[in-house]
C-alpha cells in the first residue's frame, strides 16, 4: 500500500519539525564611540572608534570597530588599526599621522570593552612650525547597569 504526500502535507510537516529560535532581549545594553580629526597646512588625520555590548540571560556579547585615515599633499601619511580580543576584554586602536616638512596632523583612538565597562577616547593634534599646537580630546564611557 503506497501513500502519497502532498505538497501541503510536506509544508505542514516541515513547519512542525523545525523549532524557531527567537532573539533574546538585552537585560542591559550600551554603546560608546569617539572620533576626531586634525588638519594643518596640507595635512590631515582622522580616527574613530565605536563599541557596543548586550547582556542577556546567556551572557554578554560585544562588538567593536575602529578606523583611521591620513592624507597629505606632498609629505608622508600613514595609518594603522589593531583589534585585540581575549577572554577578558575586546580592544581596538587606530592611529593616523600626516607630515609635510615640519607641519603635521595626527589622531589616535582607543576603544575597549571590559566586563560591564565600555570606553572610547580620541586625541587629535595638529602643528605648524612657529605656531601653538591645536589639540582636542573626546571621551565616552558607559557602564552597563546591574540587574
Amino acid at each position: 500500500m503506497s501513500k502519497k504526500i502532498t505538497l501541503a502535507g510536506l509544508v505542514l510537516m516541515a513547519s512542525v519539525a523545525t523549532t524557531p529560535v527567537f532573539a533574546q532581549d538585552c537585560n542591559a545594553a550600551g554603546t560608546v564611540g569617539s572620533g576626531g580629526s586634525a588638519a594643518a597646512g596640507g595635512t590631515s588625520a582622522s580616527t574613530l572608534g565605536t563599541a557596543g555590548a548586550c547582556r542577556t540571560d546567556d551572557g554578554t556579547t560585544a562588538s567593536i570597530g575602529s578606523a583611521g585615515s591620513a592624507a597629505t599633499a606632498d609629505g608622508k601619511a600613514q595609518s594603522q588599526t589593531k583589534v585585540n580580543e581575549n577572554p577578558n576584554q575586546l580592544k581596538a586602536q587606530s592611529k593616523a599621522q600626516a607630515m609635510d616638512q615640519g607641519t603635521f596632523s595626527k589622531s589616535q583612538t582607543k576603544t575597549r570593552v571590559k566586563g560591564d565597562e565600555l570606553q572610547s577616547k580620541t586625541r587629535s593634534m595638529s602643528h605648524v612650525p612657529g605656531q601653538k599646537p591645536v589639540k582636542s580630546t573626546t571621551d565616552s564611557n558607559v557602564v552597563l547597569p546591574q540587574q
